[in-house]
Formats: C-alpha cells, sequence, structure tokens
C-alpha cells in the first residue's frame, strides 16, 4: 500500500513493530533514530521481515531534536529511496517524576524530542509530499495527550501539544490530498516504558497500573489498521477509545479517582 514510509523513533518500541509490519507488506522503509548501534540491530529485525530483494531498508542517525538534522534526514531518505507517502513521528521519550524534583532541562528536552521532533518532521517532508498530492502523516502522541496524569508534567504537555499540531494540521492539508492521524497508545510494553518505572513515582505507578498493558507488536497491528482506514484518531481499545471521546466529561471523574489513589499512597508511606 505504502512505497516509501519514514518512521522517526524507528529503532526500537512501537516504531520498529511498525517497521516490521510495513517490511512484510513490501513497503520500503528510511528509520531514523539517535543511537547508531540500535539503528543497526534494528535494521536487521526489520530486513528480516521484507518479502522481495528489491525492498530498501535504511537507518539515518539523527536527533530529531535539531531542526537541521531532520531536514538533512528526510532529504537523504528522499533522495536514496523516493518521495515518501507514509510518514509516523514515534521518536519520544518520557522521564516521569515529581514536578518540583525535576530539572528544568528535562521538561526542555522531552518537548524538544516529542514535539518539536515530530513538528520538524512534518515541516521537512510536507514539500515532497504536497508535489505528489498525496501522502499520510501519522503522529503518537499518548493517553496521557488525553489527559494530564500525576507524575507526567514533562511528559503530558508534549504530547498534548502533538494532538493539538494534529488537530490544526488536520482540515489544512486535506485540501493537499495528505492525510493526517493522531495515535493515542495505553501503556505499551516498551524499552522506553522500562526506562520510565525507574522514575516513576508510586502514585503513578498505581494510576497507570489501572489501564493494563499492551505488547508493541499487538500495538502496531492496531496503529496500523487505523492508519489504512486514515482515521484521524486512532485510539487503540476500549479505554482510549472512551477517554477520546468523552475525555471532557470523563476527566472530573477520572481526576478524582487519581486523587484517591495518591491520598491512599501517601497513607500507605
Amino acid at each position: 500500500m505504502w512505497q516509501h514510509a519514514i518512521i522517526t523513533g524507528g529503532s526500537s518500541g512501537i516504531g520498529k513493530e511498525i517497521a516490521k509490519l510495513l517490511a512484510s507488506q513490501g513497503t520500503n522503509i528510511s528509520i531514523i533514530a539517535r543511537n547508531y548501534q540500535k539503528l543497526e540491530a534494528a535494521k536487521v529485525e526489520i530486513t528480516a521481515n521484507v518479502v522481495n530483494l528489491e525492498q530498501k531498508i535504511i537507518t539515518i542517525s539523527t536527533n530529531v531534536a535539531n531542526r537541521l538534522e531532520v531536514e538533512n534526514a528526510i532529504y537523504q531518505a528522499t533522495k536514496e529511496i523516493g518521495v515518501p507517502d507514509l510518514l509516523i513521528t514515534a521518536a519520544g521519550i518520557s522521564y516521569p517524576g515529581y514536578f518540583r524534583e525535576l530539572p528544568i532541562e528535562i521538561f526542555e528536552e522531552t518537548m524538544a524530542i516529542n514535539y518539536f521532533g515530530s513538528l520538524y518532521s512534518v515541516r521537512a517532508i510536507l514539500p515532497v509530499m504536497e508535489q505528489q498530492k498525496k501522502g499520510q502523516i501519522v503522529m503518537i502522541s499518548s493517553g496521557a495527550g488525553l489527559i494530564g496524569i500525576y507524575g507526567y508534567t514533562p511528559y503530558s504537555p508534549s504530547k498534548f501539544a502533538i494532538r493539538g499540531l494534529a488537530e490544526s494540521l488536520r482540515g489544512e492539508l486535506k485540501l493537499s490530498g495528505i492525510s493526517v492521524s493522531v495515535v493515542y497508545p495505553p501503556d505499551t510494553d516498551t524499552p522506553q516504558l522500562e526506562e520510565e518505572n525507574k522514575t516513576k513515582p508510586l502514585e503513578t505507578k498505581y494510576i497507570t497500573a489501572t489501564s493494563g498493558l499492551w505488547s508493541a507488536p499487538d500495538m502496531a497491528v492496531e496503529i496500523l489498521r487505523g492508519v489504512r482506514k486514515k482515521s484521524f484518531v486512532i485510539a487503540p481499545g476500549l479505554e482510549m477509545t472512551l477517554l477520546d471521546k468523552l475525555h471532557s466529561l470523563l476527566a472530573p471523574i477520572i481526576q478524582w479517582y487519581m486523587d484517591l489513589i495518591v491520598i491512599k499512597t501517601l497513607k500507605k508511606g
């Protein structure tokens, strides 16, 4: 279905699983991430899923928080494989903690990678997609981009920003033949989640434990199902679907429930 997909954050987690699925469907893929060793290891896994010898899988080591690096990466990918018809911005970081204890640099880095990394990628790819008058842009937000979560003060705002960008762009890019999707994944078993758990406050662990855990391969399947349909909102699972459709109504109840968990946790401590 897609000739060339560019995936930021494609060296691990959801991004890598999406790349593996696309490879099994004959898509040429460019994966963009910071760590060269992880990129090369991911390339081996992705290449194992190709269905013909003509498929191209390339890696580009890039810091998505750096606009010039992102622009160069998109240019390089387009030059090597051709005009991309699918962009998935999956690069992201999360460093939970108590607001007063987290260094301000954590907030700046999280916004730079999660939000501006997506923004730079979309800006860089738009000219070539607009020239072809077709393309799909998929931005990975989070359930934490629908409602603020205790302990995620650096992360939630960055994912809210992605939601705002996607909602603002949807109508504008539709006129150019380019579709936009925004994804709200619940907790997914990825290396990022493993890192999050190292600094996650106990209250946050109790709150997020109520939503269950998805596997990265299952999440990738669900996301691509929505992308094929060109759905604007992709909210995997019943909980995310309800939160997306009813978050303004549900927010007071969810906030009351989270406050209750925090109070109980403090009493235990």
